[in-house]
């Protein structure tokens, strides 16, 4: 496909039949819907990120980095505007058990909520009096918890958010909803990113793509117990040179990861079975960097792939219930 028709090109891929090459069965266990293909919901973006879907107003926001702003679609009619502009090069979205958004900021280096009211609620910005990083993706707990990573690549130079001194090893964090107070839960990943909880909560998972610096390419996944994780083991490594991004889980605790950066022919997505098998692949013309699921039932996967933002029903449920 001309790179012109691919930047404009809207609706389902060309080509696409049912079931389509671009969605890959490995296993009897991948939850493909056979009479459903990928489709191209948006583009025109310099790169998209932290995908979050509202049921209750039926439409998904994510985020253009570079362009400094989140943008709004609605799944009613396809249309497409702008959420906010400047959004303080946000990253990583999620939504709060009260239905609010919560934001990871690489400008302001910190993490927002965004009342109902719209006002915006710095939630922290800081650790052991030290500035963040720059705060990359983020989830919500039922307790109310706020669980999100801090990798650093926001301050790494001027494209995604400004140049800047680290003052904290990268590391993953969890906001704790009643004192307010943010404890560092990871300390040992070169680059953490990504994460998601399995449908109980009682597992998390956590990108490294530390392979962007001489590091790993992995998903590691850890007990959580008492607002502290433990047991940290390797759930996949099976990446490099490309490697995973961001990551959601299903009801029947599947996890689907973004692909990319190295093979063209691994762009797009995985999907592993809770004992780590590789089960299934979407197949996208470009670099997918997060996912998350959405739609009226919470069958639809959204994928934000470098320029656009492309979907697909899948036969499971999203884990995250709002």
């Amino acid at each position: 496909m001309a790179q012109e028709e691919h930047r404009l090109t809207l609706g389902h891929l060309p080509g696409m039949r049912y079931p389509g090459a671009e969605i890959e069965k490995l296993d009897k266990r991948f939850p493909m819907q056979g009479n459903a293909g990928i489709e191209r919901i948006a583009t025109g973006f310099r790169w998209t990120e932290g995908p979050v879907y509202f049921r209750d107003g039926g439409y998904l926001l994510w985020s253009d980095i570079p362009n400094n702003r989140i943008m709004r679609w609605l799944e009613e009619d396809g249309h497409l505007s702008t959420f906010r502009a400047p959004s303080n090069y946000a990253n990583g979205n999620t939504r709060d058990r009260e239905g609010r958004l919560v934001t990871c900021e690489h400008d302001t280096r910190c993490i927002t909520r965004t009342e109902l009211d719209g006002c915006i609620t710095v939630l922290m910005d800081n650790y052991q009096g030290k500035k963040l990083n720059a705060p990359n993706d983020i989830v919500v707990a039922s307790d109310g918890a706020i669980w999100f990573t801090d990798p650093r690549y926001g301050i790494d130079g001027e494209y995604e958010g400004h140049a800047a001194k680290r003052e904290l090893p990268a590391g993953a964090y969890r906001l704790d909803p009643k004192t307010g107070k943010g404890a560092m839960v990871v300390d040992d990943f070169v680059r953490p990113n990504g994460l998601a909880f399995s449908p109980d909560e009682k597992v998390l998972s956590v990108v490294d793509s530390g392979i962007t610096h001489g590091g790993p390419s992995h998903i590691r996944v850890f007990e959580v117990a008492g607002g502290k994780l433990r047991k940290g083991r390797i759930f996949a490594e099976d990446f490099a040179p490309s490697f995973t991004d961001g990551l959601r889980v299903d009801m029947r605790g599947n996890i689907w990861c973004s692909m990319g950066w190295a093979d063209p022919a691994e762009d797009g997505v995985r999907c592993y079975a809770p004992d780590g098998d590789l089960i299934g692949k979407v197949h996208l013309p470009e670099v997918c960097a997060n996912v998350c699921f959405g739609g009226k039932k919470r069958n639809r996967l959204f994928m934000a792939a470098s320029t656009s933002i492309y979907a697909l029903y899948v036969d499971v449920q999203g884990a995250q219930i709002l």
